[in-house]
């Protein structure tokens, strides 16, 4: 394939027009922004005003986009806050309407409703702590439908979190400007941080800087040509390069030159996730001080001897040195 079809694909995917390289970020973005358009960790660094927040709410997504340990959290507190307003309720109905028949009765009347709505919301169901009267089983039946529903709500977040198919792939925290072949190169790597196999991967790398245009300070989007654009496999690590010749608008381009245009490498990949046959994406990004030039980076390949597997060390996929 052609470097010009290649660019030509590019932007018919984004948009047609004038302003077909803002990448969807627009016009004013382009022109007035500063600011870094796309974190390291994937995360865009806009942020939308206007909006009431329940218009803006998406329960659902928010839940299956949390972090582990957030989600589990919530569950907790949910679970705990559920239990304290039902035991509230039947402490406040009285002693003689919830029984505790066991050998050692627990005095305070909230603790007893606390621990028999635990019982009653995990249908454990010991005996020993019982409703009497119908204002009490009522209160019964209505945490037994809630329990119900909070449990099967529940089950289907977490079932859809572990389904969800994504990927999880490191970034080097940091990009070089190294020799390559005659010239030179930029050159980022990245890795598979799970077991699961990755295949199909595809990269697709834009270099976002300012530039006067007209006397006007305006943001440029270029879609740089790589030496590879994609890998069947991706078992090990893959050092991505764009190659730096009279075409790149990296060219000639010195520190101060990517320091002086805020200059930008923003990094996006697609793979087929092998486990889930299922189509997954992540990104991330390089600002200039993210930019090493006259540096190359170390080998990460452990050293093997006859007959050994061939290895990495990740701990390596930073490392750099002077060229």
């Amino acid at each position: 394939m052609t470097e010009q079809p290649l660019k030509q694909d590019f932007q018919v995917k984004i948009a047609p027009g004038k302003d077909s390289q803002d990448l969807g970020f627009g016009s004013v973005v382009s022109a007035e922004s500063r600011q870094r358009l796309l974190n390291q960790d994937g995360s865009f660094n806009v942020k939308r005003t206007g909006l009431s927040y329940l218009s803006s709410l998406n329960l659902y997504h928010t839940l299956l986009s949390m972090k582990w340990k957030t989600f589990l959290g919530l569950l907790l507190l949910l679970y705990f806050l559920s239990n304290v307003a039902f035991g509230l309720a039947y402490s406040l109905l009285g002693a003689e309407s919830l029984v505790d028949s066991s050998s050692t009765p627990t005095e305070n009347l909230f603790v007893r409703g606390f621990f028999f709505s635990v019982q009653t919301f995990a249908t454990i169901g010991y005996g020993t702590i019982h409703p009497v009267g119908i204002v009490p089983n009522l209160l019964v039946t209505i945490e037994s439908y809630y329990s119900l529903i909070a449990n099967a709500l529940i089950t289907g977040v977490v079932f859809a979190r572990f389904a969800r198919p994504t990927a999880r792939v490191h970034f080097s925290k940091i990009a070089v400007i190294a020799p390559y072949q005659n010239i030179t190169g930029l050159m980022f790597r990245l890795v598979n941080a799970r077991s699961n196999q990755l295949i199909e991967v595809e990269a697709k790398v834009m270099f976002a800087r300012f530039v006067n245009e007209n006397g006007k300070l305006v943001r440029r989007f270029d879609l740089l040509e790589l030496e590879r654009q994609n890998v069947a496999f991706f078992p090990l690590a893959w050092t991505v390069v764009h190659p730096i010749d009279e075409n790149s608008p990296l060219y000639n381009m010195t520190a101060e030159d990517l320091k002086n245009s805020d200059a930008e490498i923003l990094v996006l990949l697609s793979a087929t996730d092998e486990t889930f046959a299922a189509v997954v994406h992540t990104r991330s990004s390089y600002k200039h001080e993210e930019i090493r030039i006259g540096h190359k980076f170390v080998s990460i390949y452990n050293k093997a001897e006859n007959g050994e597997t061939i290895s990495i060390n990740i701990k390596k996929l930073s490392h750099v040195e002077k060229v």
